[in-house]
């Protein structure tokens, strides 16, 4: 009989004006490579998009990226939208991009909980993603 375990369901996304989409374009091949199965929403989406997106596919993830210095108008409001649409008990929310450390605190108490910055290795990526995933693998 097979084992039949469903794939990390990712939604990486570049709320916003931000128009430099390299470093999520390196995320969401890693995370493929990883075993995931990942939905890159694309540039210029509005915080309604991406949370429409991440409700009709079924994410485990939200990646959000920001190198614009939006995050924390964009952020808040993908948050927002999540509790309002029951999403936020069920799925990781992640970012990355130029986020200030002061800003992390803020983001981290919204629900945002791991944010990477540039450079950062994308292993560290996926353990994170697998070891705060919400639901059992």
């Amino acid at each position: 009989m097979m084992n039949m375990v469903r794939k990390i369901r990712v939604l990486l996304a570049k709320p916003g004006l931000d128009g430099h989409d390299r470093g999520v374009k390196v995320v969401a091949r890693a995370l493929r490579d990883a075993g995931m199965e990942v939905i890159y929403t694309g540039l210029h989406k509005s915080s309604e998009q991406v949370v429409e997106a991440a409700l009709q596919e079924d994410v485990d993830v939200i990646g959000l990226s920001s190198l614009s210095g939006a995050h924390m108008a964009l952020f808040p409001r993908v948050m927002e939208l999540l509790k309002e649409n029951e999403m936020i008990d069920d799925t990781l929310v992640v970012a990355g991009g130029i986020i200030p450390d002061v800003d992390i605190p803020k983001l981290n108490e919204i629900g945002i909980k791991g944010i990477f910055g540039p450079g950062t290795d994308t292993a560290a990526i996926i353990d994170f993603i697998k070891s705060n995933l919400k639901r059992s693998l």
